[in-house]
């Protein structure tokens, strides 16, 4: 999301083939991302391009699967909010996953300013991350409030 916030894109397309989706198993899939995390990806993606967004289906293996989350990605598009559990939210990444991103920080970090501050937040859950940052925020914002008086130098 960095990336493409920077980015800025006029349209977001996405191919939705819905392979890591619960219920596909490896190796086509195995990561039991489910409908909800669907949902939540495609509100994600809203955000961007003036929520000009185009899902397209790529088919897939197991039909619930896709059929669950298709409906969750449409559902999403209408505007039906169905949030994740706090618990899923508090969840901490998969360390292969944490190895993942903090390679492609790495590589991306000389081509995209924005990527460089999340490289210490990797590791945590969504929720800590964003507690992470609105403290951060909150600190610079108390920083740029303090006035520095000058001092005369007057004898």
């Amino acid at each position: 999301m960095p990336i493409a916030q920077e980015f800025s894109p006029d349209v977001v397309l996405v191919s939705a083939g819905f392979d890591a989706a619960e219920g596909n198993p490896a190796p086509l899939g195995g990561y039991k991302v489910s409908a909800k995390c669907f949902s939540f990806l495609t509100r994600q993606l809203m955000s961007l391009a003036g929520g000009r967004l185009v899902l397209a289906l790529e088919g897939g293996h197991d039909l619930t699967a896709i059929c669950d989350a298709s409906e969750a990605c449409v559902s999403a598009l209408l505007g039906i909010q169905d949030p994740l559990a706090e618990e899923v939210l508090l969840q901490k990444p998969n360390a292969n996953a944490v190895r993942s991103l903090q390679t492609v920080i790495q590589i991306q970090s000389q081509y995209w300013q924005s990527v460089k501050a999340y490289s210490g937040s990797v590791g945590l859950s969504y929720l800590a991350a964003q507690r992470r940052d609105c403290e951060e925020t909150d600190a610079v914002n108390a920083l740029a409030s303090l006035s520095v008086g000058v001092l005369s130098n007057k004898r």
